[in-house]
């Protein structure tokens, strides 16, 4: 089923969930029992994170070598996973970052053989690794021009375009918003252009980078409505639960941490006290979203749900 579906048809609040796949060399035993702690909240999706390959530098006997390596493989495998052990649909990330478009194809091929319903659009981090075009093939620049392939594909165009009897798929298709407006753009005003041509070129909906002060989604889906752009807004959050974050969280998200909430994490003696804290903080965001017409919460919770446990407790849901 598509998000799109499962937002107008459930008739509780939504709570789903952002996971990533394990490190190359890792098993998904763990990735399994964190599932598991996340079903008991009934979620109807769960995203999954793709990867790209990236570049590392290595010492070794004959000096530092540049490797490109792809960390976390298996996103493709985690659907399948999701999809027939949980049956929950499973909502796989499509990236531009270290991918042809020859490629990408492949990969949503793929998915359409195993019946993923949805995809989420992205241009994926700076991994100091891009594939460039070589031999005719070509790379998506761009969020939006993944969204154009995807749409294309739902209408039946493939990249070859004398294939006999292609056939057309179906995805639903997200893609990010940023409440505070995207690192690159240079004001909101621009963000939010980029984001209408990509509703107009075929997404179905919005899943927000995280944001810790719920005034920015207001003001973010306000401003949304007020250009005409009518899709699903899912707010996306994250709970904070080390000191640490209060400094990388903004460094590698570019979010505002309040000074109300930095102020208290950085008084906690104990780590145990800053999960409370963060957990606390979530909750009330949680409550102030879902009362003032949030359509579902989407959390990012990667490899642990400690945390988000810890807030599902302290709702009323």
């Amino acid at each position: 089923m598509k998000v799109t579906e499962h937002l107008e048809n459930d008739k509780k609040p939504i709570i789903t969930f952002e996971i990533i796949p394990p490190l190359r060399g890792g098993n998904v035993t763990s990735l399994m029992q964190l599932i598991d702690d996340l079903m008991v909240y009934e979620p109807p999706f769960i995203d999954i994170t793709s990867h790209a390959a990236q570049v590392v530098y290595e010492e070794t006997k004959d000096g530092i070598k540049r490797k490109v390596k792809r960390k976390r493989p298996g996103t493709i495998g985690i659907c399948a996973l999701i999809q027939n052990k949980y049956n929950v649909d499973a909502v796989p990330h499509a990236i531009c970052t270290g991918f042809t478009r020859e490629e990408t194809e492949d990969f949503l091929i793929e998915l359409n053989y195993l019946g993923i319903d949805n995809v989420l659009a992205v241009k994926g981090d700076d991994n100091g690794y891009q594939k460039t075009p070589r031999d005719g093939k070509s790379v998506n620049d761009a969020a939006i021009d993944l969204v154009t392939q995807i749409a294309d594909l739902n209408r039946g165009k493939y990249l070859e375009q004398d294939l006999l009897d292609a056939q057309p798929m179906d995805f639903g298709i997200g893609i990010s918003g940023y409440p505070e407006k995207h690192f690159a753009a240079p004001n909101l005003e621009a963000d939010l252009r980029n984001t209408e041509a990509k509703i107009a070129a075929g997404a179905d909906y919005i899943v927000t980078q995280m944001f810790f002060d719920n005034r920015y989604y207001f003001e973010y889906v306000e401003k949304c409505r007020a250009r005409g752009i009518d899709v699903p807004i899912i707010p996306g959050l994250k709970v904070l639960v080390g000191k640490k974050q209060l400094r990388t969280l903004p460094e590698m998200f570019h979010c505002e941490i309040p000074v109300e909430l930095a102020d208290e994490v950085q008084a906690a003696e104990k780590r145990r006290d800053v999960v409370e804290i963060g957990s606390e903080w979530t909750a009330r965001q949680v409550e102030e979203l879902l009362d003032n017409g949030a359509p579902s919460i989407h959390f990012y919770v990667m490899l642990n749900s400690r945390a988000v446990k810890k807030v599902m407790a302290k709702l009323d849901l």
